[in-house]
């Protein structure tokens, strides 16, 4: 009897608890080969200037990478690394382990949603099926009350139907044993000079023991940290959020890991987290609903806008900007991580003071950001620049109103 051989592509989803797609390679494969591409076009510079995955979010990245790797050897496997378009190579991975079908999470951005179509018409010439999940939400697509091209702009009217008639689904538990080819090849973890980035942009990353740590350990532990009763810092949310993006833990584990924690009497606190989930929900399904919304010019591209890199490094130079928006930017550029209340005060400044173009400040975030998520970032911007697809969310004050309301801020100001 043939013997079922699943190659498992991994991209956002470096976990073994609640993985959707690995639970089922496990059950449904005889044997199981992991795959990660690091995709060199995500470490190039983009159109307007930017890198698209800066140096912070690649050292953070290569570290989940690294603890992944290890996990899954200590439970029968390992994990094959490459640094190649998947396209590219992966015909020859499927020829040389006999694989029968390719497993992967869709993605909703239309870059990633075109490297899933070039996969699939490689594997496609070899009569091998590519197989798509999609469960990177926190309320899954096929338990939605109505289909995609419904779900309402307003993000009020989505936030009350999905509460009202969908539920999140209960976590998976972690596979604890994959079997695998018995001659796996040898690969390695590509350095951050092989990724692209020069010598001295690796020299002033400064202190890597300051910087967070990517993995699936350190997304539990952040998790339970965070969500303590005696934790009550503004940025709660922002430092879980990295772990969410690149999939080292599921926005449905997140979920109910805040239930257990919630109680009367910190139910404001939970709300706002909640909130944040329900808002990456929308994002993604608004991405789905009108492909590409996010990234089309728009009507903010009129003359006179700032919209290349070089543009906004400039406006960062002149240091003519309020003292707190230069915090922000400093911890934003040598941490890659900004609670999301300073972040619309930051996004406001730079679209009301430099009069930044939306994709060129939602690219500079990109670049910086250990969370960066496409649907996420650029739908934030959008509604920041007072476009988005939900017209009442639109940001339609200053960014010293917002300065004004937030007290975390006020108190930073002041001291």
């Amino acid at each position: 009897m043939t013997k079922k051989v699943i190659l498992v592509w991994f991209r956002n989803d470096l976990r073994i608890h609640d993985n959707e797609i690995l639970h089922e390679a496990v059950q449904k494969g005889d044997i199981i080969i992991p795959v990660y591409f690091f995709d060199p076009r995500y470490f190039k510079p983009n159109d307007i200037g930017f890198q698209n995955t800066g140096i912070l979010r690649t050292l953070f990245l290569i570290d989940a990478v690294t603890q992944f790797k290890s996990t899954l050897q200590k439970i029968g496997a390992d994990l094959l690394v490459f640094h190649d378009k998947p396209e590219d190579i992966i015909d020859t991975l499927c020829a040389k382990y006999e694989v029968t079908e390719v497993y992967h999470h869709r993605e909703v951005a239309q870059r990633e949603t075109d490297i899933s179509e070039k996969v699939e018409e490689t594997l496609w010439k070899q009569k091998i099926n590519l197989k798509h999940f999609i469960g990177h939400t926190l309320y899954h697509k096929e338990d939605l009350p109505i289909p995609i091209r419904d779900v309402p702009n307003s993000f009020a009217a989505f936030k009350k139907k999905v509460e009202k008639e969908s539920f999140v689904r209960p976590v998976l538990p972690p596979v604890t044993q994959i079997t695998t080819h018995p001659h796996l090849e040898s690969t390695h973890i590509p350095t951050l000079e092989e990724l692209g980035f020069s010598p001295e942009a690796i020299a002033s990353v400064g202190d890597l023991n300051e910087l967070p740590k990517g993995g699936e350990d350190q997304a539990l532990e952040t998790i339970e940290r965070t969500l303590s009763a005696d934790y009550n810092e503004i940025d709660d949310y922002s430092l879980v959020s990295p772990y969410i993006a690149i999939g080292t833990v599921s926005p449905a584990f997140y979920f109910h890991k805040i239930k257990e924690h919630y109680r009367p009497s910190n139910k404001k606190k939970y709300d706002r987290l909640l909130m944040r989930l329900l808002w990456r929900d929308y994002f993604r399904f608004m991405l789905k609903k009108h492909p590409n919304i996010f990234f089309k010019p728009g009507v903010s591209t009129e003359d006179g806008l700032t919209t290349s890199a070089a543009e906004i490094e400039q406006c960062i130079a002149e240091e003519r900007h309020p003292s707190v928006i230069g915090e922000f930017l400093g911890e934003l550029q040598t941490t890659g991580n900004l609670p999301y209340e300073h972040r619309e005060i930051l996004a406001a400044y730079m679209l009301q003071e430099w009069k930044v173009n939306h994709l060129a400040g939602a690219s500079f975030f990109e670049e910086h950001l250990l969370d960066y998520a496409p649907a996420t970032t650029y739908g934030y911007w959008l509604h920041f620049a007072g476009y988005g697809t939900s017209p009442k969310d639109n940001l339609k004050v200053s960014w010293e109103e917002l300065l004004k309301k937030n007290y975390q801020t006020k108190k930073m100001v002041n001291s």
